[in-house]
């Protein structure tokens, strides 16, 4: 790698008959958008950027820097999200380079059909991110009262040391009980979810501070979802929240994203 080679940062695919025009920056902050239009029905959103940005020894440590890649994740999900607006995408991740104009244009040609499968499916969808947060010290509590309520008729009659121990027992029973229950409602969530979604992909977990709310992420959703369905989606997240909201689960919706979740695995060679 020669220092000041250039290279191909592609931030996505997308119609070419839809997409008019690109304003903004690329990831590095400079004025540099542009439209590679290889077929009348495709186009790719690139930029041009130093490779050794990217690769490199120095590179891998600042890919590690989130001062770094934030503010530059930001600037590449904003005109993937600008392209949204006016055609279905085919999203990149962060970072996905080419090393020439000529190489992205090889790809086009050996993935094309995948990619025109793709816009057609996504075309009038959006993702939609859902994450189930608990607060598990209130939920805990939930059930280790309750568990404790059934039994005290039958811890009184124990001795001091004897109920301490007994009481213990219940206490680690209703831990175990709260756990297949966060995984049964989950379960349900999912399933009622689903039958309003077209496609449904369930996410990692990032790990993240505790928030000051003191709940937790317990799942990461991703639903692409109909345009004219959204409403009913919402409605159906809210009717979860009610129901659960008595035991510490929530469920955070967020979107219209993207479909970064749905894209089909394609090989990327820079």
């Amino acid at each position: 790698m020669e220092k000041g080679q250039g290279a191909v940062y592609l931030f996505c695919f997308a119609r070419s008959g839809l997409v008019n025009g690109i304003e903004g920056t690329g990831v590095d902050g400079r004025p540099a958008l542009s439209l590679l239009r290889r077929f009348p029905d495709l186009c790719a959103v690139t930029s041009e950027v130093p490779l050794e940005d990217f690769c490199g020894p120095a590179a891998e440590l600042r890919m590690q820097d989130l001062a770094w890649v934030g503010p530059r994740a930001l600037l590449h999900e904003a005109v993937v999200e600008q392209v949204m607006r006016q055609s279905p995408v085919l999203p990149a991740r962060f970072g996905t380079l080419f090393s020439s104009q000529e190489s992205l244009r090889e790809f086009l040609d050996d993935h094309r059909e995948a990619i025109s499968q793709f816009l057609q499916w996504v075309s009038d969808q959006e993702e939609w991110s859902i994450k189930g947060l608990l607060d598990r010290k209130h939920a805990g509590q939930d059930f280790m009262s309750k568990s404790l309520a059934a039994q005290q008729e039958e811890l009184a009659a124990l001795p001091p040391g004897t109920r301490y121990f007994h009481a213990q027992r219940i206490r680690s029973a209703a831990l175990k009980e709260l756990s297949l229950w966060l995984n049964e409602a989950c379960q349900q969530v999912a399933s009622e979810l689903q039958e309003v979604a077209s496609d449904f992909r369930e996410c990692p977990l990032v790990p993240c501070e505790p928030p000051e709310s003191g709940s937790e992420v317990v799942l990461n959703w991703a639903f692409l979802l109909r345009k004219g369905d959204t409403a009913a989606f919402r409605l159906r997240v809210a009717k979860m929240n009610e129901k659960h909201a008595s035991r510490g689960l929530a469920f955070e919706l967020s979107g219209p994203w993207p479909p970064y979740r749905f894209v089909p695995p394609l090989s990327v060679e820079t």
